[in-house]
Parts: structure tokens; sequence; C-alpha cells
């Protein structure tokens, strides 16, 4: 596996949800994420992380400074859900992390204020691609009966704030109503509380 920063423009990375921009990105050589094993996954994290952080950091919504100092939830990215065969990396603010460290499969009632990040990201045509940072916050009680009382927003890859349908995102984490409609790290990444 090759890991070695370059610098690129913009780069497509699942058109459907957003454009995906990065200062530096990292080559890889395998084909897609699907045939990196764990130790591959783990490196190119090691070397996209700072440039993610970056571009996140520079939107003004709260969280996309802040959350790399949150409770980091997995072991290392993993792909997941229907976020575009990314790998991703789940943090925890300090009102979260108790409650969904516990993974629990049914039962949870995450905490108003309870803040969740996932960075993600991945490769285009062998070069690491930032995807969106994808945050879900937990509002006061009748907040937004609509989605459970849970906002959802992202930023881009560049730092820009992506547009997103509050019921586009809800209607997938709902089938996770059980879970406080929480989409948990796959079982083997999972972090122990």
């Amino acid at each position: 596996m090759i890991y070695r920063p370059v610098f690129t423009a913009a780069a497509t990375f699942a058109a459907s949800l957003a454009v995906a921009a990065t200062a530096t990105a990292c080559e890889v050589d395998k084909e897609s994420v699907w045939d990196m094993s764990a130790e591959d996954i783990t490196a190119f994290y090691d070397c996209m992380e700072a440039s993610m952080a970056e571009a996140y950091a520079k939107n003004d919504l709260e969280a996309a400074g802040a959350y790399r100092d949150w409770t980091v939830t997995s072991t290392r990215p993993a792909v997941q859900g229907a976020h575009s065969g990314r790998l991703l990396q789940t943090f925890a603010n300090d009102v979260a992390a108790e409650e969904y460290l516990k993974f629990a499969p049914e039962g949870v009632e995450m905490p108003a204020g309870s803040v969740l990040a996932k960075e993600s990201f991945g490769m285009n045509d062998g070069t690491g691609a930032i995807g969106p940072l994808f945050v879900m916050t937990k509002l006061e009680e009748g907040e937004s009966p609509d989605t459970d009382d849970w906002r959802y927003d992202a930023v881009t890859g560049s730092g820009g704030t992506m547009g997103i349908s509050q019921a586009f995102c809800h209607d997938c984490h709902v089938q996770w109503d059980a879970q406080d409609n929480l989409a948990y790290p796959i079982e083997a990444v999972r972090v122990s509380n």
C-alpha cells in the first residue's frame, strides 16, 4: 500500500451527495475501499485525517471545528450504511458519549444537546478524497417532531455548507428508531464504554 501526500484540485466523489475537494490527498494502490485490509484503512486514515480536520474546520458549524476533541467511537474507520461506500469515523460530544457508546439495540434515548460527527473519506481514481462531515444534533423534545428531534447537517470536503434534506437523512435513520435513530459503527470496530 502506498500512501504519499499529493496536491490535487477538486475530486468528484459520490456525486449524489457532494463533491469532495482536498488540499492534500493520499495516493492508494487499491481499486476501492472494499479491497483494503484493516491495516490499509488505518494507514489511509493516518494520511487523510489532518486534511479532513483542516477542511471541515473552515465551516462555521460549531461541531466542524470542535469534533476532533470529542470521544471517538471506533478503533478505526469502516464502511457502513448508506454513505456511498465511504470510510466513516464517528465522534460523540460529551453529552452523547456515555449513551452512544452503549451501542444499545433498543430503548435508546439520547439527551438533548447530543452531537455526533461522522467523518467520511474514500478514493477517486486512486487518490484519497475527503467526503462530507455528517453531523446529527439532538434537539429539545418537540423541537422537530418530523425528525424525532434530530437535526442533520453536513460540511463538504472543502469546508462549505452542504445543502441536505432533513427528510432524506431521517428517512434512512428512522430504520434504527429503537436506537433513537442512531446507526452505530460496525461491531468489529466499536470501542467499549
